[in-house]
């Protein structure tokens, strides 16, 4: 009798820890599950879908980047007159001694005069149906426009600046056309160089 009465507690003690490590177990269970299962993995469901989206994003944007968004063509108003530049405003010039839809500037004559690289778009006065490109030998696309393979100055330094207007003769600035305006030069029409 003693020792049930003694063995009553310990089954007692034993059942109430029990009890509290049952009660405590679904609570356990529960808050596993969703945090491996549910809230992880909702959080790293969510953060897979943004990372999709992120990537999808990213790989859109790479296609565009590898692609390039092509140059704009627009329109200044110059001393000059209506000249063709870039979408940021720095002027473009052809040179007389290419022919349509062909360049002859190569190795030096590029570094002077880069050329507007990509399929350009029009904006401003410049006309869109004049618009047009060419591939040159290393497989870079040059813009073109009314045929004419289409250059910057690399002494222009700002938007406005026409410092390679009638350099040697041969460069000129265009109007909306697609002419070179020959009326004007800059400050040295040679400027140093042989082309």
């Amino acid at each position: 009798m003693h020792r049930s009465l003694m063995l009553w507690p310990a089954c007692l003690l034993a059942a109430t820890v029990l009890t509290a490590c049952g009660s405590d177990d679904p609570d356990q269970s529960d808050t596993p599950t969703p945090r491996e299962g549910s809230s992880q993995e909702s959080t790293g469901g969510d953060e897979t879908s943004e990372d999709t989206a992120a990537s999808d994003d990213t790989a859109d944007d790479s296609q565009d980047t590898a692609m390039g968004p092509g140059p704009v063509v627009t329109t200044a108003d110059t001393d000059l007159g209506t000249i063709l530049v870039d979408g940021d405003g720095m002027t473009l010039y052809l040179f007389t001694q290419d022919s349509p839809n062909s360049s002859v500037c190569l190795d030096d004559c590029l570094v002077a005069w880069p050329i507007l690289e990509g399929e350009p778009s029009a904006g401003g006065d410049a006309d869109d149906s004049k618009l047009g490109s060419l591939e040159r030998a290393d497989g870079t696309v040059q813009a073109t426009y009314n045929d004419w393979p289409l250059y910057y100055f690399a002494q222009d330094q700002a938007p406005g600046d026409v410092t390679g207007q009638g350099v040697n003769d041969v460069w000129w600035v265009l109007d909306t056309d697609g002419e070179a305006i020959t009326g004007a030069t800059g400050d040295d029409a040679s400027n140093g160089y042989d082309y």
